[in-house]
């Protein structure tokens, strides 16, 4: 069956529950376990090096704002590295032989080029449930890897994040 699962991780609520599924499904079929995160700087969460001037025409970097760019980029991959280490000592403990890395880029492409390096038979991802327009526009890593892994692909549902607002009854009398 599947000997070599790679999880792909962040430092979330759904990135635990991954975690969890995974270790399960490791710990059923005696499989070794690859734990995942990517870091991108061009996702929202993550830091902007860019500072505009105050005329907003040509991007500069000052010194002193790009040192403290770096300080807390390096605070923030320590932290990502921190939250692998913990997920791999729990993996351990469960008796899974577990590695781990930490890459920067595109989480999708990443993902599957991992995948496809380590040689994975089963990439375990996320899906946060975006749907429509916040799947177009935002994107989705688990719909990347889905199509392009070069191994078979279980994602693991988070909570739906539905994006329609439903409008609310209201009782004339009481108003």
């Amino acid at each position: 069956m599947f000997q070599k699962i790679l999880v792909a991780l962040d430092n979330s609520e759904i990135g635990e529950h991954v975690f969890n599924e995974a270790i399960s499904l490791a710990k059923a079929v005696d499989a070794n376990v690859m734990l995942l995160h990517v870091l991108s700087p061009f996702d929202g969460g993550y830091l902007n090096p860019v500072l505009l001037q105050p005329n907003g025409v040509y991007p500069t970097l000052h010194t002193e704002a790009v040192n403290k760019y770096m300080q807390q980029w390096e605070q923030l991959k320590q932290e990502k590295l921190d939250m692998l280490l913990s997920f791999a000592e729990k993996a351990k403990q469960a008796g899974i032989i577990t590695e781990f890395s930490e890459n920067l880029g595109d989480p999708g492409r990443a993902i599957c080029e991992v995948a496809r390096s380590w040689q994975a038979d089963l990439i375990i991802v996320g899906r946060r449930g975006r749907k429509g327009l916040s799947e177009f526009f935002l994107g989705s890593v688990s719909n990347y890897v889905l199509h392009n892994a070069s191994c078979s692909v279980l994602t693991v549902q988070g909570p739906i994040q539905d994006h329609t607002e439903v409008p609310q009854a209201t009782n004339a009398a009481s108003a």
